[in-house]
């Protein structure tokens, strides 16, 4: 004779899917990596706020894209990793990557709001630096002559 097995069911809890975007930003040597998830506002650089930074223009660099995006960037938290280059590089490339996470997280709207106000808020600055020649010291200056 078979035994009977007993089957018991189980709840599973289902976890609601938060949304999560990835994006690059890009100024000279310096790259940034922001994510963007729902949350409640947060921005952080690097896992420090964006609040504790000392100096205020950079601070305002980074900010901007969130200032124009206004009500809608309450609701989310941005996490940036940036790297490279010097501190305005990295404020820049973070702005870039914070405004590309916004606009993709909420839409074409905002995508065109930025369009308007700023187009570098959305396109990488594609200037680098000038690779060094062999005739000089730097890319362009040339070594002097002496004739006598």
């Amino acid at each position: 004779m078979a035994k009977k097995t007993k089957t018991t069911k189980t709840k599973r809890k289902v976890k609601k899917k938060t949304e999560v975007k990835h994006v690059r930003g890009k100024r000279k040597e310096a790259i940034a990596r922001a994510t963007i998830k729902e949350g409640s506002g947060k921005v952080r650089i690097n896992s420090k706020l964006l609040e504790a930074f000392e100096d205020e223009f950079i601070k305002e660099i980074i900010r901007e894209p969130v200032a124009i995006a206004g009500a809608d960037a309450v609701k989310v938290d941005i996490e940036v990793n940036v790297k490279g280059g010097g501190i305005f590089g990295q404020a820049q490339a973070s702005r870039t990557a914070i405004a590309k996470a916004l606009s993709e997280y909420f839409g074409e709207s905002l995508t065109k709001r930025y369009e308007e106000i700023d187009k570098y808020l959305l396109a990488e600055d594609s200037r680098r630096v000038e690779s060094k020649k062999y005739a000089g010291p730097k890319a362009r200056a040339r070594y002097q002559k002496s004739y006598r």
